[in-house]
């Protein structure tokens, strides 16, 4: 039967007004609940992850590794949801206050946004974590993830309503698009008057197919071509340490590191000493001139890798001349997601924190830490790489607007 995206816009409004009037107490419960149910289902989940395993034979590793979910993986969202209950309750927050030349008393308070819609690839976690942020924040959520977890999406989305379902709250605050045809999809990115945002995850090519034909208001997230950048002033082992971290901690996610910068003064020294340590990892070397001067074995970058989030065991290297070089390549290819700087100096620390555009800048740190979990916001609806409303990791505060509330007695405007 074909899905009516209209009904459960319509579904949505409905259930979050009732999300709207829920005490912080009854949401906090409902989470640990959702918790207890994912735990409890574990086995269920896994066995719904692995029909979609089986189709996903063909497709890249770290596609897959995106794809599956285990036992440890599980307790992972569990976890990440009891965060999110252990977290202040942002609703109802005022923001600022004051009263105004007319005696109006006048306060900003955080309200839900509504209806969240989700586009999302092959992450499972991410119907897990973006249900549990929306509902915290008093929001009713419609998900739409890739086909290749069609299975493991529905699993899961079907845990966490019955639980609404059997403590008598509208199992419609969160929902589940199952057909997964692109006409569909389409039609989900102009839901207006149903949809309040919309937010895409995934590659590239995805948010940028949703900025194009979507008619609702849109948060873009995600896409990461990150940076090193290994200054003269910087302590090497340190640099090689942030290095491997960054590039092969985790390969298939958007905070890791796909562009080294060296300066040109420690450049001869420290490429062999972390290529050695890359080549541990079998990471791929794409080199400027330069690079493959020092490095006989690296490959000859293209323009194109410059501007390629990789998701893979490849680097692209770089020597630069100056601090001040390295932050104009950045600028002119990141993604404004995460870039970092190793260095002992302060002022360039600084100077690199002030001049580079990106949603989270680290000195001496790896960017694979951009994360709403690490960053203590118990899970993130998605890493905001624009500038309204929400910018970096997207806790809770980020799916939430404002209302301004003014108390009087009995002034009117002359």
């Amino acid at each position: 039967m074909a899905i009516d995206l209209i009904e459960m816009g319509q579904a949505a409004r409905k259930a979050a007004f009732e999300l709207a009037q829920m005490s912080t107490t009854k949401k906090n419960e409902l989470l640990m609940t959702m918790a207890q149910a994912l735990v409890a289902n574990t086995e269920v989940i896994i066995t719904a992850n692995q029909t979609d395993l089986k189709k996903a034979k063909e497709m890249p590793q770290n596609f897959v590794d995106r794809l599956t979910l285990d036992e440890a993986r599980i307790k992972d969202m569990a976890n990440g949801l009891k965060q999110i209950a252990n977290l202040p309750d942002p609703i109802g927050n005022i923001d600022t206050g004051w009263t105004n030349q007319d005696g109006l008393k006048i306060v900003k308070r955080r309200v839900p946004l509504g209806v969240v819609g989700m586009i999302y690839e092959a992450r499972p976690n991410v119907t897990v974590d973006a249900a549990g942020l929306c509902f915290k924040a008093g929001n009713a959520v419609i998900l739409r993830g890739g086909k290749e977890a069609l299975a493991t999406n529905t699993k899961l989305a079907q845990v966490l309503q019955d639980v609404l379902q059997a403590n008598g709250v509208d199992q419609n605050a969160i929902q589940l698009i199952t057909e997964t045809s692109h006409h569909v999809a389409e039609k989900f990115m102009q839901l207006n008057g149903y949809l309040d945002v919309l937010i895409p995850r995934g590659s590239a090519r995805l948010i940028q197919t949703v900025v194009q034909k979507a008619t609702v208001p849109v948060i873009e997230t995600g896409a990461g071509n990150c940076h090193i950048y290994v200054d003269e002033k910087a302590d090497l082992g340190m640099a090689e340490k942030i290095v491997v971290n960054a590039k092969c901690q985790r390969p298939s996610v958007c905070n890791a590191a796909e562009t080294l910068l060296v300066h040109q003064a420690v450049a001869e020294t420290f490429l062999p000493q972390v290529a050695q340590a890359l080549a541990k990892y079998h990471v791929e070397l794409r080199g400027d001139e330069r690079t493959c001067e020092i490095l006989g074995d690296a490959v000859p970058a293209s323009e194109r890798d410059w501007d390629t989030e990789y998701n893979d065991y490849i680097l692209t290297v770089g020597v630069v001349d100056t601090l001040a070089d390295a932050i104009t390549h950045i600028n002119a290819h990141n993604t404004k997601h995460s870039e970092a700087i190793v260095t002992d100096s302060y002022q360039n620390g600084q100077r690199f924190v002030d001049e580079v555009d990106a949603s989270t800048v680290y000195i001496n740190a790896s960017t694979r830490f951009t994360d709403g979990f690490v960053f203590g916001f118990g899970a993130e609806i998605g890493i905001s790489t624009q500038k309204l409303h929400a910018r970096g990791p997207m806790g809770l505060e980020a799916l939430t607007t404002t209302k301004y509330i003014v108390n009087g007695n009995g002034q009117i405007r002359q």
